[in-house]
């Protein structure tokens, strides 16, 4: 936060320093987008600006990494010179709600035109706070077909291949996810019965997330299907370069991994957990379109305009074809497009077993400390009991700062 606060107070001294000028005709984008998503984005603005009357806008698109976005929109609202619009997963748009950085679009857009779930989960306090561009943004299971004869369809029948088949393919591992983020930790928390919050209350110190350390710790240590470090460009890259036969990633990267593999594209949703017959159940969003505070009447009337070209049928569709990212609005995800896409059809499969991702602003509290005591667990320097127990105390503990 002082480094925020620091930042803040430079911008604001750069933004005071600056000469008045008329930015009612100039946009200004900050988004944290996949890299092969940029091509699409600035295509459909440039289209925008060639409609009629629209010849004079300038668009600047600026991307950040999710966290570095997180940061900078912070600081750049607290110094009074946000951009004007920001495309961002739902799970930081509570904190910008709270924080009086964006304002609520209840009123603005016409939110029954969009995908239930995708409205829900940028909702909070009566108020929707965001534009569904996607929908989704949820975790599923590839498998590279070369490898893997037919999908598993529980942890029992993963196990048995990474036991049998995988060796005799001389794999080093079976399968890789991102075990350090508590991102891919959530569904097999749902899968032993668990969920990471209630509400605004953190529900960390359950037997539900003892048993899905207990899980990873398997995976790594005593069956070594998993790598024993590995983030996400290390999980990718081990995928593409076909050294392990499942990879547990985002839709974000289905158009990547189709393009990618070809004919040996295979795609499933998680596998039933075989110890408690439950399924994973992945967090699930999207992306959105969020309006700074404090612009003027003209200025948020272009950005409405903006928005709705962009979430258009049309577009909603082409964005669909082009990304393979499934569409937030209602019609464009009843078009024949989608439904005759297998891909796309096993994805609304798996968002059919997510939850909502939570807006509420304790979330953030409660993804940093899973992360930091996953991390220990993982790296045998705390055992779980004690893993999960800090995660609770210090979750609960940032929350009650947070909020006096």
């Amino acid at each position: 936060m002082k480094k925020i606060l620091i930042l803040a107070a430079a911008l604001l001294a750069t933004a005071c320093s600056r000469p008045a000028a008329d930015n009612s005709r100039k946009i200004v984008i900050w988004e944290m987008d996949d890299a092969q998503v940029a091509p699409y984005m600035d295509s459909v603005l440039d289209a925008f600006k060639k409609l009629p009357g629209n010849e004079d806008l300038v668009i600047t698109r600026t991307h950040y990494g999710p966290e570095d976005l997180r940061s900078q929109f912070q600081a750049a609202s607290l110094a009074g010179v946000p951009p004007d619009l920001i495309l961002s997963p739902s799970d930081t748009a509570g904190l910008y709600a709270v924080s009086g950085f964006i304002i609520p679009l209840e009123k603005e857009f016409d939110f029954s035109l969009f995908n239930k779930a995708s409205v829900d989960s940028v909702s909070l306090e009566g108020h929707t706070w965001g534009v569904p561009v996607t929908n989704g943004n949820h975790l599923m299971m590839f498998y590279n077909k070369k490898l893997v004869p037919s999908a598993p369809k529980n942890t029992n029948e993963l196990m048995h291949y990474c036991a049998t088949t995988a060796k005799k393919l001389n794999l080093k591992y079976c399968m890789a996810f991102d075990s350090g983020e508590p991102f891919w930790m959530v569904p097999w928390i749902a899968s032993f019965g668990g969920w990471p919050i209630d509400n605004r209350t953190p529900t960390l110190n359950t037997k539900a997330v003892k048993d899905t350390v207990n899980f990873y710790h398997d995976l790594k240590y005593d069956k070594k299907f998993i790598p024993m470090e590995c983030d996400y460009n290390c999980m990718d890259s081990l995928f593409k370069e076909e050294k392990i036969a499942f990879i547990i990633n985002g839709d974000w990267a289905l158009s990547s991994y189709q393009k990618h593999f070809g004919k040996n594209f295979g795609l499933t949703i998680m596998p039933q957990n075989s110890e408690t017959g439950l399924w994973p159940a992945p967090m699930v969003s999207g992306k959105y379109f969020m309006i700074s505070k404090g612009l003027g009447t003209e200025k948020t009337e272009l950005l409405k305009k903006l928005i709705n070209f962009y979430v258009s049928e049309e577009n909603q569709i082409r964005q669909f074809k082009e990304l393979s990212r499934l569409p937030a609005l209602k019609k464009a995800g009843r078009s024949k497009e989608v439904l005759s896409d297998s891909a796309a059809v096993m994805s609304l499969k798996q968002i059919e077993k997510g939850k909502p991702t939570p807006m509420a602003t304790e979330i953030r509290a409660v993804w940093d400390a899973m992360r930091n005591y996953l991390g220990e667990a993982m790296a045998n320097r705390m055992d779980t009991d004690t893993a999960v127990r800090r995660m609770q105390e210090v979750s609960e503990k940032r929350i009650e700062e947070q909020n006096r």
